[in-house]
């Protein structure tokens, strides 16, 4: 279960991570994804505006300064304690206006950065260590800033990638409506058949969608994650019935449901919150999504089919790395993306099978560890890309 994300109005904040968010801070985390490098990175220590220190531990989360004025800021995270830790930027001084950005998997005696831009307001910063409750710090933030991006070159990203995500959306639309036709019409094998690609526009500009928290839950949230009292939905009730039970019985009104939150999706996405930013840290964090769910087998558990996902996770964020690249002038980060987006193409590719993917069970532990491998070395570049951008 993902923790709820919100759309912020533009008055609000001005460059607003969350519209980009990855992992619910409730997610069980594995090792599979990357620790930070222990030295900040010099792109990270490069970027402009405010920078505060962060010191996380097993039962701290201690901020140098208390407030900062508006625009870009920096978080240099410390994790001195035992467990990994999570960090989140949240709106609100109780933390309940939902996520402004995070970082994951910040292992033990281990440096992170954390590149976000707040406008002004009431902040809280979170720190999470492993199978522990939230550690809460507030943070002001004083003055205001401009939403848009600075330069021809930024809004052009910022509008090819919306374009984007509204094909992604329809895309999805249209799938989904094949899947449910499926459903209804009681033909086991086709739904199967069709599960998959519904999944593939999601999967792609997932983190934007979760910017609109209530249709994420409602969607996507897997058993494991189900919280107390709440109505199971989506697409993994749906996946569980067909695999596990062998039927499409009543499934046709929960395809309907399905349907219906991606057109609401849909009608949102005009008014969604992007920044270069925004989509720096979305695209990290689809990574993220890679590590934490397909990579284990968690996310389709009962289909298997979590290399669709992992290669639509994969392309969404080389989508973003291809609009932001020119406003990249760090030639040893753009030549290292280029390098590491191109090695997990080929890691994945060699479980192509027709025009989709191998099941995923059959998939033996050498082959999972190289595509962790490939997907940890990309990770770790990525995470230094909106820190490049950061008010472009």
């Amino acid at each position: 279960m993902r923790l709820s994300r919100t759309a912020v109005p533009v008055a609000t904040i001005t460059a607003v991570a969350a519209v980009l968010g990855g992992c619910g801070i409730t997610k069980d985390k594995t090792a599979a994804a990357r620790e930070p490098s222990a030295a900040p990175s010099p792109t990270a220590s490069a970027a402009s505006g405010n920078a505060i220190a962060v010191s996380a531990s097993d039962s701290a989360c201690t901020l140098d300064m208390s407030s900062v004025s508006s625009g870009p800021l920096t978080l240099h995270v410390h994790n001195g304690g035992t467990k990994v830790t999570e960090v989140y930027i949240l709106m609100g001084a109780d933390g309940t206006g939902g996520i402004v950005t995070e970082r994951e998997n910040i292992g033990p005696n281990s440096d992170a950065d954390v590149v976000s831009e707040l406008a002004g307001g009431s902040y809280t910063i979170s720190c999470r260590p492993r199978d522990s409750e939230r550690i809460n710090t507030g943070l002001t933030v004083t003055g205001s800033a401009s939403a848009a991006p600075t330069s021809a070159t930024a809004a052009g990203a910022v509008s090819a990638y919306r374009d984007y995500v509204a094909e992604q959306v329809h895309d999805t639309i249209e799938a989904t409506a094949d899947f449910v036709a499926a459903l209804k019409a009681g033909d086991l094998e086709k739904a199967k058949s069709l599960f998959a690609p519904s999944r593939v526009g999601w999967e792609a500009i997932e983190p934007v969608a979760e910017s609109f928290g209530d249709i994420d839950p409602k969607v996507d949230t897997r058993e494991a994650d189900l919280e107390s009292g709440q109505t199971w939905t989506g697409w993994h009730k749906i996946e569980k019935t067909l695999w596990v039970d062998g039927t499409t019985d009543n499934m046709g009104t929960a395809g309907d449901d399905l349907l219906a939150e991606l057109h609401i999706l849909s009608s949102r996405v005009a008014d969604a919150e992007i920044t270069p930013t925004s989509m720096a840290n979305g695209a990290k964090e689809l990574l993220d999504e890679v590590a934490t769910g397909k990579i284990t087998g968690e996310e389709d558990a009962f289909s298997h089919t979590d290399l669709w996902d992992f290669k639509a996770n994969l392309d969404g964020a080389k989508k973003v790395y291809d609009l932001l690249r020119p406003l990249v002038t760090d030639s040893l980060l753009t030549s290292t993306l280029d390098t590491e987006f191109a090695d997990a193409d080929e890691a994945l590719d060699k479980y192509k099978d027709g025009n989709g993917w191998q099941d995923y069970s059959k998939v033996d532990e050498a082959g999972r560890k190289a595509l962790s491998d490939a997907v940890n070395a990309l990770a770790e570049p990525l995470s230094k890309l909106a820190a490049a951008v950061v008010s472009t």
